[in-house]
């Protein structure tokens, strides 16, 4: 299936490129325009640019939101982790003032969590969610991945590698994002087959065997 890809980041349209297969995502056409991240929920922000892309393209599109939500902070940056230093900040910037924030003898509890969104042009919409559990160092190590991820050690792996110095299909196994996607394909194997079972041959060759059964 071909599934437009509602996102400018181009982090997002690699990792997830890979994370959908065998779905092929392509890029969002340059002439759409996308909603404001204006949502109270990563599922809310997810959903606006869904269904935005579906809408301009008339084609199944989905959508990531996600982001990292830390003990100490009562779960902040979440929804506004992208620019939490700031509406232009840079990543540097975001986990810069993450770490500031977050003392190292406190509480370092962080979990990454991702809200995918999958719009049908007809309206049909499904939304999934995925998490992964960790804690901060305060020495960022590795330089794979992106966002928070040189300064986030996963619970999944025992060995103090940050998700920045996984290899990335180490991080696929266990990330938020690769949790949510996994969940998605699944509901879209679902619909495929549900849609195959239900399709004019099916019902042809159901109505066959209950002729013949008479």
């Amino acid at each position: 299936m071909r599934l437009v890809l509602a996102t400018r980041n181009e982090h997002k349209l690699r990792e997830l490129a890979q994370l959908m297969r065998p779905h092929e995502l392509v890029p969002l056409p340059d002439e759409v325009t996308l909603p404001p991240e204006t949502g109270t929920t990563f599922a809310d922000n997810a959903l606006g640019k869904a269904r935005a892309a579906a809408a301009a393209t008339s084609s199944t599109s989905i959508a990531d939101d996600s982001g990292i939500e830390a003990a100490a902070l009562g779960g902040a940056p979440g929804v506004w982790s992208a620019r939490y230093a700031g509406d232009e900040a840079t990543d540097e910037e975001n986990l810069a003032k993450l770490l500031e924030e977050v003392p190292p003898d406190g509480d370092t509890q962080v979990r990454y969590v991702c809200a995918i969104a999958c719009v049908e042009p007809g309206g049909g919409e499904h939304v999934v969610h995925g998490r992964c559990e960790g804690r901060l160092t305060h020495e960022p190590r590795g330089s794979g991945g992106f966002g928070y991820d040189p300064a986030f050690v996963p619970d999944d792996y025992d060995d103090e590698r940050t998700m920045a110095e996984l290899t990335p299909e180490e991080k696929d196994e266990i990330s938020h994002r690769g949790r949510a996607a996994r969940e998605l394909k699944l509901i879209l194997l679902e619909a495929e087959d549900e849609a195959r079972t239900r399709g004019p041959l099916a019902d042809l060759l159901r109505s066959r065997r209950n002729r013949a059964r008479r």
